[in-house]
């Protein structure tokens, strides 16, 4: 088989043209910096690179952005099939989300061999297995930096930066939306309800925001991260994930006297036996860690090399303009690909199988806020269940008004020693069963990061 750019005769050919597919606040930010930044761009790839839109697909035509610069309108359809096969696309762009259609797209074009450049962590992290088979079956890169972070280059760092470190760890806040919900529970002291309205007011949430909230959003870009460090295919449905709805600011309060910070967390790491160890979860965090200062809608990400030790990689994890920019980073490494024979550049899973370690196998200390009954012996009885699975506490505390000690009150906030997540459960399944407990424990943990 031929590479592709000797298959497809690229090597001739003064421009390479893009098929967009998807149009929306990403889509119309790449064809506004390849207006912009055009001529920069082949200036800096030394004139070997000439990038051009030669077709865009949207649902309607009618409906595109004012506010894009100077979109001729015959460059549009609503066929994605016309788009993947328009012999003057060389390189298709998928940014229309979801599974099911952006599937179709990614797939034929491969099959086309038109390198592929993509912003979607839910398709890669649910369906990367089939596409990366056909990537390497066909001899046609996928490029996902975008799919990551926004605008920071986490995915090709970890690709080409670190091709020669074991990477021990990654430990990051990797979605913006969730971050900026916590923050604004922090600093304005808002219901999680109220930051997360102000957020869809900002534009940072969707009208539909549960993939942001519920942790997946994070989780999908996590697998993406671990399936480049240890180069075989996850499961989504083999990680742990919660999110931050049942965060209050009972909670918040009790990180801050504590001397931490609550984030959405997403930890990655090797263990020692070569299981990999991922989960998402609300987290606290101590204050005087670096990424406890990550606030907004960034982005940060601390990765842990054997050779190259600590690295933090900080920014705008969405947004037009910083994933516009990471798009077209892979666009001229896509474009490099085909002008010259460098071989396949995207990635390539190098291990046919690898071991996940159950989350019941993880440890860390813990923070639990049981909604109980206020009554005589509540603390006996859940100390009882406690000690009983050996789970050693650190602290017990109860939010109560000193101005009104009579006050009834209603959570119960344990702090826990480290342990296993699989005996923390255990000894909660036999808590919730007590008369005195009203609904299932939230559980945070208590993160040491390095």
């Amino acid at each position: 088989m031929a590479p592709p750019s000797t298959f497809r005769g690229v090597n001739s050919c003064s421009s390479l043209g893009i098929g967009l597919a998807g149009f929306g606040t990403v889509g119309s930010g790449v064809w506004n910096t390849l207006h912009r930044n055009g001529q920069l761009i082949t200036g800096r790839t030394g004139g070997g690179v000439t990038l051009h839109i030669s077709k865009i697909l949207v649902r309607d035509p009618a409906r595109v952005r004012a506010t894009v610069t100077e979109v001729p309108r015959e460059v549009f359809t609503t066929d994605w099939r016309a788009l993947v096969e328009d012999p003057a696309v060389d390189i298709v762009v998928e940014l229309i989300g979801g599974t099911t259609d952006a599937f179709e797209i990614v797939a034929a074009a491969l099959r086309a061999r038109k390198p592929v450049v993509t912003g979607n962590k839910a398709l890669l992290a649910e369906r990367g297995v089939e596409l990366f088979a056909l990537s390497k079956e066909m001899d046609t890169p996928i490029h996902f930096e975008a799919a990551v972070a926004g605008g920071i280059p986490i995915i090709r760092t970890v690709q080409d930066s670190f091709i020669g470190n074991r990477i021990h760890s990654f430990s990051g806040i990797i979605n913006g939306t969730s971050n900026y919900i916590l923050g604004r529970m922090t600093d304005a002291g808002l219901t999680f309800e109220a930051a997360l309205a102000e957020a869809q007011a900002l534009g940072y949430a969707e009208a539909d925001p549960a993939l942001d909230v519920n942790g997946w959003d994070a989780a999908h870009k996590a697998i993406l991260l671990a399936t480049l460090a240890y180069g075989f295919p996850i499961d989504p449905k083999e990680i742990h994930v919660s999110g931050i709805e049942q965060v209050r600011p009972t909670d918040i309060a009790f990180a801050k006297n504590l001397g931490y910070v609550v984030k959405l967390l997403a930890v990655i790491r090797e263990h020692a036996d070569g299981s990999v160890e991922l989960r998402v979860q609300p987290s606290f965090i101590a204050k005087s860690n670096i990424l406890a200062s990550v606030h907004g809608v960034f982005n940060a990400v601390a990765v842990h090399g054997d050779a190259a030790g600590e690295s933090l990689f900080y920014g705008r994890g969405a947004g037009q303009d910083p994933t516009a920019s990471s798009v077209v980073a892979d666009l001229v490494e896509a474009a490099r690909s085909l002008r010259q024979t460098t071989g396949h550049r995207g990635f390539l899973p190098y291990r046919e199988s690898g071991e996940l370690r159950p989350v019941s196998e993880t440890s860390t200390a813990y923070y639990v806020r049981f909604d109980v009954t206020d009554r005589p012996g509540v603390v006996a009885e859940i100390a009882t269940v406690l000690a009983a699975h050996r789970i050693g506490i650190s602290g017990i505390h109860s939010p109560v008004d000193p101005s009104d000690p009579d006050a009834e009150f209603k959570d119960m906030v344990f702090l826990f020693h480290t342990c296993s997540f699989g005996k923390l459960q255990s000894a909660l399944d036999e808590v919730a069963e007590l008369d005195c407990i009203n609904s299932t424990p939230v559980v945070f943990r208590i993160e040491t990061l390095g």
